[in-house]
């Protein structure tokens, strides 16, 4: 068929032609700019999930179901790299001149600015991002260099701007496992102010599963403040809607054993079915597409996912990393335990802690529970047996 009429979308963060079974967290999305609108307190959101599950794709939901409430978002992806004092210096302007421009500034706004002008300064000293904010800093606000206090205060002030214009203000951050301990717990204490003092001001991220540990361990109340919505694979009648909806609007479709042919080898992970459904679409001379063809493009399919999604992670790694990992894929998809790699590799637990270690920060690994590790992208396992077997002196 048409590759220019190809409806598929395996983009990183592009939305599906078809978003099915995230109603749940859409809605409690919803839930929590209607409470705050009325003055109320709801948790904010932390959305975990594995690599290629949709967790973007739900942050620029959030930013669209936002806007269209007349609510400021600003977004960041968060990083290693990433100074978060300055970083967030320069979205607490953005969110500040889009709550309240300059022309109509009044108390409340002026003294928002003040504060945020504080902070810039205290986290930035040279002023280069203090263009626009013409105004004296409020001496006492925000710049303690204490980054949990001056956040705090910042929050709350452009909470209460908010506020004063009719508004709110959502922050919308992806990657959030990337926060380093100091941050993440400046982050925390500085929503917790805006909580207690019900503010329109919140927060939405998303990261990997070991989210909901790294923020307990930042503050013990994090709990108490996010909800931990976790988004994997799709329920089956949702996968299939996602595989073959895009098809029939496109005036094609599937027979039964060729949709359930894709299903099965994707196991219904969003991303995997964007891509299968471009490669058949793609490769398919008629317009319904059946098993035969399904089975012959499965070696474009898993090559197409094998150069992309999955090798980009691998090259990551140390060749100790990588066997390490390949040992792991030798004994399942996971999780597996630290004990049954070391005797995989002929190596004690203790010799190979510190590999494991490097491959959780690196964001390949995360650790379900105590001696557990598994793999933070879908079927992994599989490309790595598949590469092993490809070069097996590696």
């Amino acid at each position: 068929m048409d590759p220019r009429l190809n409806p598929y979308t395996p983009n990183a963060g592009a939305r599906p032609p078809v978003l099915v079974g995230r109603d749940d967290q859409l809605e409690s999305f919803d839930i929590l700019l209607a409470r705050l609108e009325r003055g109320s307190t709801e948790q904010s959101l932390l959305i975990t999930g594995l690599r290629g599950v949709g967790k973007t794709v739900l942050l620029n939901e959030f930013r669209a179901k936002a806007e269209a409430r007349d609510w400021v978002a600003v977004e960041a992806e968060i990083t290693k790299q990433t100074d978060f004092g300055t970083r967030m210096a320069q979205l607490a302007r953005r969110a500040l001149l889009q709550v309240a421009p300059k022309a109509r500034w009044k108390e409340i706004a002026r003294r928002a600015a003040g504060v945020v002008k504080s902070f810039t300064l205290t986290v930035a000293s040279d002023g280069a991002l203090t263009a626009g904010l013409d105004i004296d800093p409020v001496p006492g606000l925000a710049d303690s260099g204490e980054l949990a206090d001056d956040l705090s205060d910042l929050f709350v002030a452009l909470g209460e701007s908010a506020r004063d214009q009719g508004t709110g203000v959502v922050y919308i951050f992806d990657e959030v496992q990337y926060l380093s301990a100091p941050e993440f717990e400046a982050l925390i204490a500085a929503l917790h102010r805006t909580v207690q003092r019900a503010l329109p001001i919140t927060l939405v991220g998303a990261g990997l599963p070991q989210l909901p540990r790294i923020a307990g361990e930042a503050k013990s109340y994090a709990e108490r403040l996010f909800k931990f919505p976790v988004i994997g694979s799709l329920p089956d009648d949702d996968a299939h809607a996602a595989l073959t909806e895009p098809a029939r609007r496109g005036g094609a479709g599937f027979t039964g054993d060729a949709a359930d042919e894709i299903l099965a080898f994707t196991e219904g992970y969003p991303y995997f079915i964007q891509v299968y459904g471009k490669v058949v679409w793609d490769e398919t001379e008629t317009n319904l597409i059946d098993t035969r063809t399904v089975l012959a493009v499965r070696p474009i399919v898993e090559a197409m996912l094998d150069s992309g999604f999955f090798r980009v992670r691998a090259e990551r790694t140390t060749p100790h990393e990588l066997r390490y990992l390949q040992a792991m894929a030798s004994l399942g998809p996971g999780p597996i335990r630290a004990g049954d790699v070391a005797r995989v590799l002929g190596r004690r637990v203790e010799q190979i802690g510190p590999t494991r270690s490097r491959l959780v920060e690196k964001g390949l690994l995360y650790t379900p529970g105590y001696g557990l590790a598994a793999f933070t992208v879908p079927q992994f396992d599989r490309y790595l047996r598949r590469l092993q077997q490809a070069t097996p002196g590696v």
